[in-house]
């Protein structure tokens, strides 16, 4: 998936003449593969190391899923661009043999459902508690395959890498579950341009594939998660939209530490301001 990202930036500047070679760089998320997100300790495992080849010099621009970005950047280095929004929703990918027509998301009770995503894990359990969690880690493909080796029943990831990598899944039954009652992690599906903040010319060039209407919403997103001082191992979902009459409409679903009860909240109002502050409000109040 970040190969898939950092060769649409490479097409996205070709586009605009500009010329560009990639530097593949693993960081520790990449590498630790038999924790779950919520046992990794710190913020920006799958930043860090992309970051400091920015630092340091030997790349000019790092390509990140803006939902893996913490919300402040090292000193520095700067936010430039963002990409269009891909479908912001999870999927739920389920095998056929043990699909179930009866119930309303196809899982029968005690189906063993793979994610490694702590915020997966608590609204899959609230809106079917009759499953089982199981953790999994890989890339999309992955992660596929061990669902089609039948070492889960049902799996879930992005919506957006599975249509940005074209993945044939019709071995499998599909769930697109409605990112406002499944909420995403904030600003899933949007992929983050990143530079040194010293680094003019490089900022000006970004700034021309830059999507303004998708920064507004992910702004609202991102301040939320800032709010709560959490990064991607929170078990923490937000949503923003923003209707064709300019109103936001923000939801948020929550659960606190050592709990399993997940906590909703949704606001709608004409602007952003002081929106994020409203939604953490609710979520703990």
């Amino acid at each position: 998936m970040a190969l898939w990202q950092a060769k649409n930036l490479q097409k996205t500047l070709s586009a605009i003449s500009v010329g560009s070679q990639l530097n593949i760089i693993k960081t520790k998320g990449d590498k630790i593969q038999d924790l779950s997100f919520d046992k990794l300790e710190g913020k920006g495992f799958f930043t860090k190391e992309i970051e400091d080849a920015l630092l340091d010099g030997t790349a000019d621009i790092a390509v990140h899923s803006l939902k893996d970005l913490p919300t402040s950047s090292p000193e520095g280095l700067a936010l430039a661009g963002l990409s269009q929004r891909e479908d912001p929703a999870d999927l739920l990918i389920i095998r056929k043999d043990i699909s179930d027509a009866s119930s309303p998301i196809f899982l029968k009770k005690g189906a063993i459902v793979g994610t490694s995503s702590i915020r997966r894990k608590t609204q899959i359990k609230d809106l079917a508690p009759f499953v089982e969690v199981k953790d999994l880690r890989g890339n999309v493909p992955t992660r596929i395959a061990k669902l089609a080796e039948h070492n889960y029943d049902a799996i879930i990831l992005a919506h957006a890498g599975i249509n940005r990598l074209a993945i044939d899944l019709s071995a499998f039954n599909t769930k697109r579950l409605n990112p406002e009652e499944f909420v995403p992690a904030p600003a899933q599906g949007v992929i983050a341009y990143q530079t040194r903040k010293d680094d003019i010319p490089t900022r000006k060039l970004l700034s021309q594939i830059h999507n303004k209407e998708t920064a507004k919403a992910t702004n609202v997103e991102r301040k939320v998660l800032q709010l709560m001082d959490g990064g991607c191992q929170m078990p923490l979902g937000v949503y923003c939209t923003i209707d064709q009459s300019g109103n936001y409409h923000a939801m948020a679903a929550y659960a606190k530490e050592g709990s399993s009860q997940v906590i909703r909240a949704r606001i709608s109002q004409s602007t952003s301001l002081h929106l994020a502050e409203r939604l953490v409000e609710k979520l703990i109040s």
